[in-house]
């Protein structure tokens, strides 16, 4: 079958396009520089044509709170107008593990605004909910550094590998849909400042990381829990330790 992979260039959607090509399925990558703008609506009508899937990995290029709300509300309603009316059947999107909990970050509150769209659209859907990207530990880091100190909350995280999270999603895309929403994670939980200590240890990196109980997660205060996933979620195999050492 065709599907279509909105943001099919990135981290994620380029795993996810290589995958879906390993199982025989014609994977198309749509973004930007493929000719395929979702905020305009430019190459969306043609990127669909015979498409029965489509997948949106898509980002925003600003986290700015009003910017990535405006940038998911456009291109979610853009994509899912273009679904109906080249009538693609089942609608896969890649969001996040806790995205209804933390209502001061405004990244989350555009996830959801995307995913009320997505389910108020129509079409059969599947919504994959991730946990953090090992690949995110310095970005978090950077994001929580005071000097040479980075400042991290009491609270657990459960990252997982991002060739994980593209397996997910290209299975997804392959199943039929869940008109719901499936968690991954990785297989282990993890206290904040274990996951940044490590993650900066293993980069040679020497800031110090302390726990403080009212550092922030991009703008949230956390409970313990409020990154990790259910009891329903299906756990992915590769260790944070396997990937640093990989990366060596």
């Amino acid at each position: 079958m065709k599907v279509v992979v909105i943001g099919g260039t990135g981290l994620i959607g380029s795993k996810v396009v290589a995958k879906l090509k390993e199982h025989g399925h014609e994977a198309v990558a749509a973004a930007p520089n493929t000719g395929v703008n979702t905020l305009t609506g430019e190459g969306l009508a043609e990127v669909l044509k015979d498409a029965s899937v489509v997948v949106d990995v898509s980002n925003s290029p600003s986290f700015a709170d009003d910017a990535v709300m405006e940038f998911f509300r456009t291109s979610t309603t853009n994509v899912l107008h273009a679904e109906a009316e080249a009538g693609v059947t089942h609608h896969v999107a890649l969001s996040i593990v806790g995205t209804d909990r933390l209502p001061e970050n405004g990244y989350f509150r555009a996830k959801v605004a995307q995913e009320e769209l997505i389910k108020a659209s129509g079409i059969a859907y599947s919504i994959v909910h991730a946990t953090q990207f090992f690949e995110f530990v310095t970005g978090i880091a950077d994001s929580a550094t005071e000097g040479d100190t980075v400042r991290v909350p009491d609270a657990k995280i459960q990252p997982m590998y991002s060739d994980d999270v593209a397996t997910a999603v290209a299975g997804a895309a392959m199943d039929a849909p869940l008109d719901g929403v499936v968690e991954i994670a990785g297989p282990e939980a993890f206290s904040f400042d274990e996951f940044i200590r490590t993650g900066l240890a293993a980069g040679n990196d020497p800031r110090t990381v302390v726990v403080d109980q009212h550092a922030q997660y991009f703008g949230s205060e956390l409970e313990e829990n409020s990154l990790l996933p259910g009891p329903g979620a299906h756990i992915a195999e590769t260790r944070f330790t396997d990937w640093l050492a990989q990366r060596k």
